[in-house]
């Protein structure tokens, strides 16, 4: 049984802003963030997801620029990242400076064992989540144990960027594929509106036996510019759970 918010222990964690509590869950995050920020070597260009565990991860590194001198570029995956990495004075490059990435560390809604398939977008920010990845020689996923799963699609939907144009086009196809699709919507009742001016589709394909063919079947229908099936990028996964961070290696 997973604990709920009211079960949840909380402690201390201090931002720029002060103290904050956090919840047993949270602190779990913060500790696989931190985890994996250790990875991060001297002269690095380091991809920054988006993401309540990510972001602890860009705190950690941001202290590590600070405390020790580390002499990195980071490449963020969505506007408020690039935000929080000014504000931890992690110095910022782009693609057209460097078409390679050497590590990237970003979180996931749903992680595999094993192969690491991972669902991930919930955040909002997978098309470039997804470019990040595709660029980078070694992808740090980080979570929570609630996070892992023994089929992608248990916990969460598969979210699908689409052109806004004809979207309702788009969204009949995803619903003959067994999407279900649902326009998700801002806190204004509005449509979402990703940093790149896409729409998102939350498709409910429940749990799913060969996620490999539904990431085929997504990636040929027209008007979809990317979904949330991230199935070829994870090299490691630190998970943190009530005994620490285990780092789970993506099998061959």
């Amino acid at each position: 049984m997973r604990a709920s918010p009211a079960m949840m222990s909380t402690v201390a964690f201090f931002t720029s802003e002060g103290p904050m509590e956090l919840s047993q869950q949270d602190q779990r995050k913060k500790e696989a963030g931190e985890a994996a920020a250790r990875l991060v070597e001297d002269g690095m260009v380091v991809g920054l997801g988006t993401g309540s565990t990510a972001r602890f991860a860009i705190s950690a590194i941001g202290r590590r620029v600070a405390e020790e001198g580390l002499r990195i570029v980071g490449i963020p995956t969505s506007d408020r990242t690039a935000d929080q990495a000014r504000t931890e004075k992690i110095p910022l490059t782009t693609f057209a400076e460097h078409s390679q990435i050497d590590l990237t560390i970003d979180g996931a809604d749903e992680v595999l064992p094993g192969p690491l398939y991972l669902i991930k977008g919930h955040g909002g920010a997978l098309l470039r989540e997804k470019i990040v990845a595709s660029a980078s020689k070694r992808m740090a996923v980080v979570a929570d144990d609630t996070k892992l799963v023994k089929l992608l699609g248990e916990l969460v939907s598969v979210p699908v960027e689409v052109v806004p144009f004809g979207w309702q086009v788009t969204a009949r196809r995803l619903a003959e594929l067994g999407g279900k699709p649902a326009l998700r919507l801002g806190d204004d009742q509005k449509p979402y509106i990703t940093d790149g001016g896409h729409y998102i589709l939350n498709c409910a394909f429940g749990p799913m036996n060969d996620p490999k063919e539904t990431a085929h079947h997504l990636d040929h229908v027209v008007g979809l510019v990317e979904h949330g099936l991230f199935l070829k990028f994870a090299t490691e996964a630190f998970i943190a759970g009530p005994n620490g961070v285990k780092v789970l290696q993506k099998e061959k």
